[in-house]
């Protein structure tokens, strides 16, 4: 029997910066998602100069501390090539112990090199943009090693571990990290778009990934399904996660309208009307509804929706009350 799908709903810590929304709002729209009982896990995102924003670890631990229920993720930690393992692996331990085991990391390696913001970010960490990959696979590595063995010695491109440890445990053993790949069939690279879905099918306990167009989806999961058995794998009982929008309106130009300029000035890009309609379910609940079902038809377990709008609450309400119940 088919398993349900999850909705996650995507918190905009970087939306405080923008001036779109306030830190105590974040946590009780936290609050509300479990709440509703319509949402199984709550995000945040993550940089650190490239796009500023409430520090992800941080709003995180306040997250688990006005909530019971609901996963705790971050979608996705674009910093985490440039963090320290054993800091890291230390801090997301904590936070699983305080959670009560309710972690998700998301692991990417974040913005393209050719972006100025993006350069000035891996130059002040002290990484190369180019050693992206490499660093995330090595971290996610020592981090699974450092939560569930009592000594730990390593010897990598980047770090050399010996007889490294953290203490406490995470309550999860280990802790799940979904890995972000986010390739574009028919414009990237074929060898750079299969390195990408291999990691996730060898590395990762989930995958992560924005699929714009969304037509895209139901091939990159093959892919990815196909190639986890070349390293013994099954990825079929893993999450395929979708990172997306919603906007509902029964006037649909106006909900474009509205998720463009809110996108556009949250990415500080000028987004084109196909990549809006491939990322954002938008229209009344019926048309919402369409959008959604199409992606769990394709093969999302899991679909991250955030609010492109203006109206936070209204937009929960309405999501909650009349969407969301009639996906199937």
């Amino acid at each position: 029997m088919a398993q349900k799908v999850k909705f996650g709903l995507t918190l905009s810590n970087r939306g405080v910066l923008l001036g779109l929304t306030q830190p105590e709002e974040i946590l009780e729209m936290a609050e509300a998602a479990e709440a509703s009982g319509r949402f199984d896990h709550v995000w945040v995102g993550d940089t650190i100069m490239a796009k500023p924003r409430l520090e992800s670890i941080t709003l995180m631990a306040a997250i688990a501390a006005r909530t019971k229920r609901v996963g705790i993720g971050v979608a996705c930690m674009a910093s985490f090539p440039s963090r320290n393992p054993i800091i890291l692996a230390y801090q997301w331990a904590s936070l699983d112990l305080l959670s009560g085991g309710r972690m998700i990391l998301g692991a990417c390696m974040g913005g393209p090199i050719s972006a100025q913001e993006h350069r000035a970010e891996y130059r002040n960490m002290g990484i190369r943009g180019v050693d992206r990959a490499l660093r995330l696979e090595e971290n996610i590595t020592i981090l699974r090693k450092l939560w569930t063995e009592d000594r730990v010695n390593f010897e990598g491109r980047f770090h050399r571990l010996e007889n490294a440890f953290i203490e406490p445990k995470p309550v999860q053993s280990p802790p799940p990290i979904w890995v972000i790949s986010n390739p574009k069939l028919g414009i990237g690279k074929p060898h750079i778009i299969e390195r990408s879905l291999r990691r996730v099918a060898q590395m990762g306990d989930g995958w992560m990934t924005t699929a714009n167009p969304t037509n895209d989806f139901k091939e990159l999961r093959r892919r990815v399904l196909e190639y986890a058995g070349d390293y013994d794998r099954s990825f079929e009982d893993k999450p395929c996660a979708l990172y997306y929008n919603i906007n509902v309106n029964e006037d649909r130009e106006a909900a474009f309208q509205e998720s463009k300029q809110y996108l556009d000035q949250y990415y500080s890009l000028d987004f084109k009307r196909g990549a809006i309609e491939n990322w954002v379910a938008h229209g009344s609940p019926e048309q919402c509804i369409q959008q959604l079902q199409s992606l769990v038809d394709d093969g999302a377990t899991d679909i991250l929706l955030r609010f492109p709008s203006w109206d936070q609450q209204g937009q929960f309400r309405r999501i909650v009350e009349e969407v969301l119940p009639h996906v199937q």
